[in-house]
């Protein structure tokens, strides 16, 4: 996939003030400081178009990006810890279940993983939740860049192990990525691509 045009085009807190256009969606999230905007930027091969920052917690609000006038980008707020009050991580967690309860243009979204780290509660929670409700998710490992190959290959056996030792049958496709690097770029583009064709070309 060649993403040709990339346009902000909201943001916002209440799942009833998102785009009407019935063009498939794919959300974006993870833990707070994951690199979520730097990996949205490299996929879109636009510097700022999420804004990134060192502080954990930047994207408080439900960003709609429209590509290439064909799908929607959405890069939603980091769940777990953020530098902000009790209250607003409260509203963060229920704008974010609203979302994807309520949100039918949602085809996929892409949980971000820190690969450098063992896996959190807090991920294999939320991943949960998506597996609960039959919405289809994706792993995305970031900072790929920051390990060497026996380190990377021993943390996604770590991964692969704590998630079918839980509930899982087997861990759900993953990706593994750079925003450094640009790993993974087109393999997410084209996992993307995919899915936008099967949905227009149904069998």
């Amino acid at each position: 996939m060649n993403i040709k045009r990339a346009d902000f085009v909201i943001s916002n807190t209440n799942v009833l003030k998102c785009p009407k256009e019935p063009l498939p969606e794919y959300a974006f999230i993870g833990r707070s400081n994951v690199g979520k905007s730097s990996l949205i930027n490299m996929l879109t091969d636009r510097k700022q178009l999420a804004k990134t920052s060192g502080k954990p917690g930047k994207t408080q609000l439900i960003n709609h990006f429209r590509i290439n006038e064909q799908w929607f980008l959405v890069d939603l707020p980091g769940y777990g810890y953020a530098k902000v009050s009790k209250s607003k991580r409260a509203s963060f967690q229920q704008f974010i279940r609203e979302y994807f309860m309520k949100r039918r243009q949602l085809v996929c979204t892409f949980v971000l993983l820190d690969i450098r780290i063992p896996p959190q509660q807090i991920d294999l929670e939320f991943m949960s939740f998506l597996g609960e409700n039959n919405l289809p998710f994706c792993m995305v490992f970031t900072k790929s860049d920051k390990l060497n190959t026996a380190q990377l290959n021993r943390n996604l056996d770590e991964y692969n192990q704590k998630m079918t030792d839980t509930s899982w049958e087997s861990m759900p496709p993953f990706f593994v990525s750079s925003a450094t690097k640009k790993a993974g770029r087109q393999e997410l583009l084209a996992y993307i691509d995919q899915l936008n064709h099967d949905l227009m070309n149904p069998a």
